[in-house]
């Protein structure tokens, strides 16, 4: 168990350091866009559009947030991140977002709000860098693992862009976005995480039983492993974890079978668990803490 926890959090770590890699190509790209406009106004025959370009994107609030802030840059630089070699791949994805019909109508829209500032660099991410066939292909080529977790970083960094406010400052921690109250402590994750790991595994056979029970007319080995592993995941939320809401733990791991087992996992996993919350509350086995974590 201890081997395993250890690569738990090896694989928790390696996944941060793909969150800020994205991040950084993201920032590489602007920083190409900016240079491939400087670049124009100064070639030997110019048109009116380089000589006067927009300035509207490099003028962007949350670009602006994202370029200036200390805490990224902090990261980015920890972990020595080099686009060097990787210049071809710069301009495909740079000349895709800049070409895109999203772009043109951004600069040429008229309107200047922080809102649409937001909308354009969700999209553009969303739709370029988090979508990008080369940039995955360069991740699965630096860690077998990247290709599993490049969708959720990608994911995670959409969810930071639309959590960016106007009082968001050049100090403020970037993963600290995640964190919902100010006292909230990031070592806490770390301790989730362990508990949920070491509890789900030392009463997986307990669980496992629960399971068979509910599932009479399936055959525990035909179902898929990690449904198994969500229920029993699911399960130790629910008992061992008074201040999470019952309701919580089922929609968290409903959305996680989606991503990670098979189609029918969702409507699977929220049968059986409706069936499991019944028959723990029945035995008084779901002790929540606080005014409507029962339900």
């Amino acid at each position: 168990m201890d081997v395993a926890e250890r690569n738990l959090l090896h694989g928790i770590e390696q996944f941060y350091e793909l969150y800020f890699l994205l991040f950084s190509f993201f920032v590489e790209i602007i920083d190409f866009y900016r240079r491939r406009t400087e670049d124009a106004r100064h070639k030997f025959l110019p048109t009116a559009e380089e000589l006067n370009p927009s300035q509207k994107f490099f003028e962007n609030r949350i670009i602006t947030s994202i370029l200036r802030n200390k805490d990224l840059q902090r990261q980015i630089d920890s972990y020595k991140f080099s686009w060097t070699e990787e210049q071809d791949m710069i301009r495909k994805v740079f000349l895709k977002m800049r070409n895109s019909k999203d772009m043109k109508d951004y600069l040429a829209s008229g309107i200047d709000s922080f809102q649409e500032d937001q909308e354009i660099v969700h999209k553009l991410f969303r739709k370029f860098i988090s979508r990008s066939p080369e940039l995955l292909f360069f991740c699965e080529e630096r860690s077998i693992h990247w290709s599993d977790d490049f969708d959720l970083a990608a994911l995670f960094i959409q969810k930071t862009i639309l959590l960016i406010n106007e009082q968001f400052s050049e100090n403020d921690g970037f993963l600290s976005l995640f964190h919902k109250e100010e006292d909230d402590d990031p070592a806490d994750d770390k301790r989730f995480i362990i508990e949920l790991f070491r509890k789900t595994i030392l009463h997986s056979g307990e669980y496992e039983e629960i399971i068979k029970e509910k599932t009479k007319n399936w055959e525990i080995e035909r179902i898929a492993l990690t449904d198994i592993i969500l229920l029993k995941m699911a399960m130790t939320e629910l008992i061992s974890f008074p201040t999470i809401p019952v309701k919580v733990t089922l929609n968290e791991y409903i959305d996680i079978s989606k991503n990670y087992s098979t189609p029918k996992s969702k409507l699977f996993i929220n049968g059986i668990l409706d069936k499991i919350v019944e028959s723990l509350n029945a035995e008084k086995k779901i002790k929540k803490l606080g005014r409507g974590l029962i339900t």
